[in-house]
């Protein structure tokens, strides 16, 4: 029993580690009207291209005047909710208050871009103005991170693939209208995770062009002859949840503190760390400014430790877009290898097919120098990268 408590005990603050070290943008919720993130966050300005006017992103808790307000609201009806979890009753709505930038040129194409565990659309700071000069833009903070609300409940991958499914046919194709219902979705880890989840499933799949994949997250199917882990017994699995809570609990503090943030952030970002400055390392620190920030931490990590509900052999397999990797060789915690597997069982699934010949069900890699969070660290690469895809898929 000691030896599986201490076990549990390490792992936690390893997940704690690692979810910091794949997030480079925590920001508080907007609601909180915390003073300490009255400076923009989220500041710098583009040309679109249908204005020449400057568009400036900043926080939604900036007090300074817009040329257009950065961030809308979407009032998210769902059964995903404390409530329907505990009397398993789907029946059970609740509404959360989601969200997401619109930016761009609204008769063009759509692209949606999905974060990271514990980001937020922050995180697509040097990419939003780049892609929005040819493409409408948007980009969804996740249920339970960013300037979304953050309920307290069980956290998992079917949370975020439905609300991104529900955004995509209640935002996305309303404005979009009938007639062009056509969208390629991006997202780095958990969110490139969430983007193939959404892809692959049915209720959007037919209107997906591409899927964009920056260092994804997810768990493969066990190789045959790989041992599952044993399930422990209830006393010793009550006495590891309070040992990981309080590990987690504490880790949420210490690192929350900005020189601590620095350096986990530069350790992610193992090329170029010029990126990590002091408007993203306070991105990070203001989630401790909300309340249910903590709880809400804990319930992420332990439930999504565990794995997420489709393994991504099944993903791919349903997935009938194009799909591109453009991959941060140097991640140090999602390792190229896992790129290299994806690009085997999509060939085992879908034929080589290399560029397309034989059909929409084709993948390519771009390998981009940076780590777990290239869009960020290497965001021109990755941003050209982006770019050229589109232009074959749309």
């Amino acid at each position: 029993m000691t030896k599986h408590i201490l076990i549990t005990a390490a792992a936690a603050a390893l997940a704690v580690a690692l979810s910091l070290s794949t997030t480079t943008a925590f920001v508080t919720n907007a609601g909180n009207g915390n003073a300490a993130l009255s400076s923009a966050l989220f500041s710098f300005t583009t040309d679109t291209a249908e204005s020449s006017d400057a568009i400036i992103f900043s926080s939604p808790l900036a007090n300074s005047s817009l040329d257009m307000p950065p961030y809308s609201k979407w009032e998210w009806n769902t059964h995903h909710n404390a409530e329907s979890q505990l009397n398993k009753d789907s029946s059970s709505k609740t509404t959360h208050s989601i969200n997401y930038l619109s930016v761009g040129d609204t008769t063009k194409p759509a692209l949606l871009l999905v974060h990271g565990f514990g980001a937020s659309s922050y995180h697509f700071r040097y990419n939003i103005p780049e892609l929005a000069k040819d493409y409408h833009v948007y980009a969804i903070d996740l249920l339970g991170f960013g300037w979304s609300d953050k309920p307290i409940m069980d956290y998992d991958a079917s949370v975020w693939r439905d609300q991104v499914i529900e955004f995509i046919d209640q935002v996305i194709f309303k404005e979009k209208g009938d007639d062009n219902r056509s969208i390629a979705i991006a997202g780095n880890s958990l969110g490139g995770y969430t983007a193939m989840y959404a892809a692959s499933d049915s209720r959007i799949k037919e209107y997906v062009r591409g899927c964009i994949l920056l260092n994804a997250a997810g768990r493969f199917r066990p190789e045959e002859g790989e041992e599952t882990p044993a399930e422990p017994n209830p006393i010793v699995k009550s006495i590891s949840s309070a040992f990981q809570r309080l590990v987690i609990a504490c880790s949420f503090v210490i690192t929350k503190q900005p020189a601590r943030i620095e350096q986990i952030l530069k350790s992610v970002y193992p090329s170029d760390s010029s990126n990590v400055n002091s408007e993203l390392v306070e991105s990070i620190r203001a989630p401790a400014l909300d309340p249910n920030a903590a709880e809400v931490f804990y319930r992420v990590i332990t439930k999504t430790g565990s794995g997420p509900m489709a393994y991504v052999d099944d993903i791919i397999k349903e997935l009938e877009c194009p799909v591109l990797l453009a991959w941060g060789e140097k991640d140090p915690w999602i390792r190229p290898a896992a790129a290299d597997k994806m690009q085997r069982l999509h060939a085992e699934f879908h034929g080589e097919n290399v560029g397309g010949e034989n059909g929409s069900k084709w993948m390519k890699r771009v390998s981009i120098d940076a780590g777990h969070c290239p869009h960020d660290e290497a965001p021109e690469a990755v941003n050209k990268a982006i770019l050229r895809f589109a232009a074959e898929v749309f």
